[in-house]
């Protein structure tokens, strides 16, 4: 049994391609409904007791400049760390056929799945937790691959909307916020990422204590020898006065 509809998506991705390719500020897709409502509860009733990234546990810095770039952020890379369900998922996330239509909808040929979720799998962000605006490595440390997608699936039932959290895109210059995507159940977002697709949720959130911001994150590469220019780690940046 599949866990995606393919068919949907084939006219959601495959026949948005223009419309992914000249997104703002940088390619994208919003895809409702990605999973089906009763697979999502599921999801979300089996997330794990997901452990502090190394150094989160308290304001510490982990930016260049010595701001805290992460908060209250919370992570399962590991795959055998996670229910089935969630392995069944990346295995279908990772196989042939969804990644076939990411390439007919991003035009990347030769995508490659990371198995190792390097960086991604299950995300948890507490109350007060953000993550500043950021763009990506850009290489795979351990394959030499080019990071090329980024996929992110939210699991957030009856999130209130009073409590932030939303996805923010922005502009290539970093002076103005070009998308806010609210981190609704069920809802996957898909985006090529580059030195400057600057993305992020930097203000703290207010849910209350015990409710977390849930996603499950998969990357994509290719075999493209540095296409992406020199090798660099996060890339973390400051917002404009006034959006802190």
């Amino acid at each position: 049994m599949n866990l995606l509809d393919y068919q949907s998506l084939e006219r959601q991705m495959v026949g948005g391609a223009e419309s992914y390719r000249s997104a703002d500020p940088f390619p994208h897709i919003v895809i409702d409904n990605f999973l089906a409502p009763e697979l999502v509860t599921v999801l979300a009733d089996l997330f794990p007791q997901s452990r502090v990234k190394p150094g989160q546990e308290d304001r510490s810095a982990d930016a260049a400049d010595g701001t805290a770039a992460q908060f209250r952020k919370r992570w399962v890379s590991r795959e055998m760390g996670v229910d089935i369900a969630f392995r069944r998922l990346y295995w279908e996330l990772n196989a042939g056929r969804f990644v076939t239509l990411l390439e007919g909808m991003s035009g990347i040929e030769n995508i490659l799945p990371d198995p190792h979720l390097l960086g991604g799998g299950i995300h948890q962000t507490e109350s007060g937790g953000f993550l500043q605006v950021h763009a990506d490595f850009n290489r795979h440390p351990a394959f030499g691959l080019d990071r090329r997608l980024n996929l992110l699936i939210y699991f957030n039932e009856d999130w209130d909307q009073a409590w932030g959290g939303d996805l923010e895109l922005w502009s290539e210059d970093m002076a103005s916020c070009r998308q806010k995507i609210a981190p609704a159940a069920g809802r996957c977002v898909i985006f090529s990422t580059t030195s400057t697709s600057f993305h992020g949720h930097p203000h703290p959130l207010l849910c209350p204590e015990g409710v977390t911001r849930k996603s499950v994150a998969l990357y994509y590469y290719t075999n493209t020898l540095g296409l992406g220019g020199d090798s660099h780690d996060t890339l973390w940046q400051h917002l404009p006065q006034g959006n802190v």
